[in-house]
Order: structure tokens, then sequence, then C-alpha cells
């Protein structure tokens, strides 16, 4: 078993630390992707809640309310 000294779990919280912030810093596309992509995920999960509150319609009704001019 391989066991380390409070020291060395420090430098190591350093490092990755360090790291993280970097890649943040030389990557910011990657932190806007995923931020972008959690708000879809929770405005997906929000209509979809919505959505089981309401009572069902029919497919036709729906198609029909599709071809409607805007």
């Amino acid at each position: 078993m391989f066991c380390m000294t409070a020291v060395e779990e420090r430098r190591i919280k350093i490092l990755l630390k360090d790291a993280v912030v970097e890649v943040l810093e030389e990557r910011q596309d990657l932190l806007s992707g995923a931020l972008q992509e959690s708000l879809e995920d929770m405005a997906m999960l929000k209509a979809i809640q919505q959505g089981e509150k309401t009572r069902l319609t029919s497919r036709k009704k729906i198609f029909q309310r599709l071809a409607r001019p805007a």
C-alpha cells in the first residue's frame, strides 16, 4: 500500500490546482462549453418536468400546429 506524507499530499493538491487553473486560463472555451451544456441540460430537465404536468395531446394536433405559418 502506498502512503503519502502530509507534505506530499499538500504538494500534489497545489500541483493539481495549478494545472487546473492553467488549463482554464489557456482553454476558456472548455469551461464555456461545459457551462453552456450544463445550462442546456437544466433547461431540458425543466421543460420535461413542465411537460409531465400538462395534459397529453394528439400527434395530429401537434403536426397541425407545426404546419401553421408563423
